[in-house]
């Protein structure tokens, strides 16, 4: 039976598909905060075409469901994430954050939809600080943080601009040293719904986990480096009954049904605590982007 049809954002997951003899791929796996993170690069043109995931690297943080955090363990996990932002950021910039970096955080998705809304709440929950460079110079040194400016632009269906067009027109302005695209994610399997937080380097397809590819954001597209980062919120139902399958042991199909799974028309699922896991996700990933950038001053 093929999983070609298992659509997926999460890098790590079209690893454990492709197996162990995929060249141009590194992986590397250490325990911090009580998280898993994975780190993939992937290095050459081949594997990106198997994988189907860009040169780029790519952090997986398997923390387990964020919508049943504490706020003592949303602090950890927030804390790591951040240290996680500030070490990709320094990498593409060459900066560490603080005054004199730029960075400008979109929020990608469909504030309406709740399973879709994660990009949205993250920049609701944060703290605008671009603007005090300007109008509160002495404060703006004395805080000691990035100049933050944040944008949700809306889905396509919304506005009848592609996201991207709307990004650069905001990039030229702005002229920020890096770009934060902040989405909610598709996964493989079921268990990494709000469990699983991915940062990678590479930027972003809208909608690619759902088959809705939309324009690419990344450095080449914008002009400047770009940070992806997000969590599944969704499956596909295709997915749901390959495992299913899969826990029966059977691993041989019908024509019939392996053509159902592979003919495109399935949907995608969301747990059904997803208005708590949206909120919980979006809280997380604001403070994850506000102490990276910001700091505790305003934090």
């Amino acid at each position: 039976m093929t999983e070609a049809y298992a659509r997926t954002d999460l890098a790590m997951e079209s690893c454990s598909a492709a197996g162990d003899r995929l060249r141009g791929v590194e992986q590397t796996t250490r325990r911090s905060a009580g998280c898993t993170v994975h780190r993939v690069r992937v290095t050459s043109s081949e594997a990106a075409v198997v994988l189907g995931k860009p040169i780029g690297t790519y952090i997986t943080v398997d923390c387990g469901q964020i919508h049943r955090f504490d706020r003592e363990r949303a602090g950890e996990v927030a804390h790591l994430l951040a240290g996680e932002l500030r070490g990709m950021t320094c990498s593409l910039t060459g900066r560490l954050p603080g005054v004199g970096l730029g960075v400008f955080v979109a929020g990608l998705g469909n504030a309406k939809l709740t399973a879709d809304a994660v990009g949205p709440g993250t920049v609701d929950r944060l703290t605008a600080t671009r603007h005090l460079q300007e109008h509160e110079s002495a404060l703006f040194r004395a805080l000691g943080c990035s100049a933050l400016s944040a944008l949700s632009p809306g889905v396509l269906g919304q506005t009848g601009i592609e996201t991207l067009e709307l990004l650069r027109g905001a990039v030229r302005s702005v002229r920020p040293n890096l770009v934060v695209v902040v989405d909610a994610l598709a996964a493989r399997s079921c268990s990494r719904l709000a469990s699983t937080v991915q940062i990678s380097d590479s930027g972003i397809v809208p909608g690619s986990g759902v088959g809705n590819h939309r324009t690419a954001i990344t450095s080449e597209t914008l002009g400047v480096p770009v940070i992806a980062l997000g969590v599944p919120t969704v499956v596909n139902s295709s997915t749901l009954v390959w495992d299913a399958l899969k826990e029966a042991h059977i691993e041989e199909v019908s024509d019939e049904l392996q053509a159902v799974l592979e003919n495109g028309k399935s949907f995608f699922v969301s747990p059904k605590e997803s208005d708590l896991i949206s909120d919980a996700v979006s809280g997380l990933l604001a403070d994850a982007i506000s102490e990276a950038f910001v700091g505790e001053m305003l934090f």
